[in-house]
């Protein structure tokens, strides 16, 4: 009977959601209960359906938009129709996941580690679905299973790139909610930075948010004048306004996740890009395959999971000399000459 309530539940909050988005013309999301944005399924084969929830909108251009990229890799590539729930509160888990379970979801994806307990024990009553979550080690037999990529590597490489790239010998680090892969990434940054220039001044602060753009931006201006002429902010949506407020001050910008030097050609020097989309979609096809073992994968620089994007039109402007430099960084990771430690 609970299940049944439950189901009529979710049905109803989609019935009502997808008529709103109706209502709207379609081209925007809608809020649903728990500030949770639903879409609707698109294309490929139906015999094989993904989900996915995020933490945050999937248009951050960074943590949630890499899940998302990676959804629409198993659509073009695998051919599955998929779905996804965006901005997905803790309070609304439960009953996200169950719906989708409840609708024939052969895998269900939630990005983030804050995902873990709840698939844990909503995958007990479904045996047949995978429940896969990323940035996480958790993994339960015979259907749960984890994605994690090394954030201390990330961080080390960021740190690397935004000491080489001072000029004042002061950089900054901002991190936003105060969760394992932000704070792994804030600190690998500190390590990396203090490794390819020892002396360096390192600034750093969380933000306890991953969606205040005007905080994140007010705290890089902060670090900024007290000396800081590179920043990186891992922060999701919110850090935007790190590379903001760097663009206006006319300092340097490392970005993180995603390349985000677009949003910012003339201030972002490169990005240490987690490949989120590649590692999510070769898991789900390992379900497809019938090859996929319920335990945690933790993947990084000699996974090909972290990497540098281009540096776009800095590539003309950084010395050989520091590329080198950035590069031998990179080798030492993927042969294991460094090992990140920032616990």
């Amino acid at each position: 009977m609970e299940k049944k309530v439950k189901r009529l539940s979710w049905l109803l909050m989609v019935v009502v959601l997808m008529a709103a988005v109706t209502a709207c013309g379609g081209g925007s999301s809608n809020t649903a209960s728990g500030d949770a944005e639903v879409s609707g399924s698109a294309g490929g084969s139906k015999s094989f359906k993904v989900a996915l929830l995020t933490p945050g909108p999937v248009n951050d251009n960074g943590w949630n938009a890499n899940a998302y990229n990676g959804l629409l890799k198993i659509k073009d590539e695998l051919k599955a129709t998929v779905q996804y729930s965006e901005k997905v509160a803790a309070s609304d888990m439960n009953e996200f996941i169950r719906g989708y379970a409840d609708d024939g979801f052969n895998v269900i994806i939630g990005h983030g580690f804050e995902f873990g307990d709840v698939m844990l024990e909503v995958a007990k009553e479904y045996p047949d679905t995978w429940f896969l979550v990323t940035s996480s080690t958790v993994s339960q037999s015979p259907n749960v299973a984890s994605i994690s990529i090394n954030n201390k590597e990330q961080g080390y490489l960021m740190g690397t790139v935004a000491a080489l790239m001072s000029s004042s010998g002061t950089v900054a680090s901002i991190g936003g909610s105060d969760i394992p892969p932000i704070t792994n990434s804030v600190k690998g940054f500190k390590q990396g930075a203090e490794a390819a220039v020892p002396g360096i001044k390192v600034l750093s602060s969380m933000l306890g948010t991953n969606d205040d753009i005007t905080k994140a931006k007010e705290t890089a201006i902060s670090f900024i004048e007290q000396g800081a002429d590179v920043v990186m902010t891992n922060a999701n949506a919110a850090g935007s306004g790190g590379i903001e407020a760097a663009k206006q001050s006319g300092v340097l910008a490392i970005g993180s996740n995603q390349d985000q030097n677009p949003s910012a050609p003339d201030t972002v020097v490169t990005s240490v890009i987690q490949d989120y989309p590649q590692a999510i979609a070769v898991t789900v096809k390992r379900i497809m395959d019938g090859e996929l073992k319920p335990e945690a994968q933790l993947l990084g620089v000699k996974d090909g999971a972290v990497y540098l994007s281009p540096y776009h039109s800095f590539d003309s402007k950084i010395p050989q000399e520091k590329k080198e430099k950035i590069e031998a960084a990179v080798q030492a990771l993927k042969d294991g000459t460094i090992v990140v430690n920032n616990e």
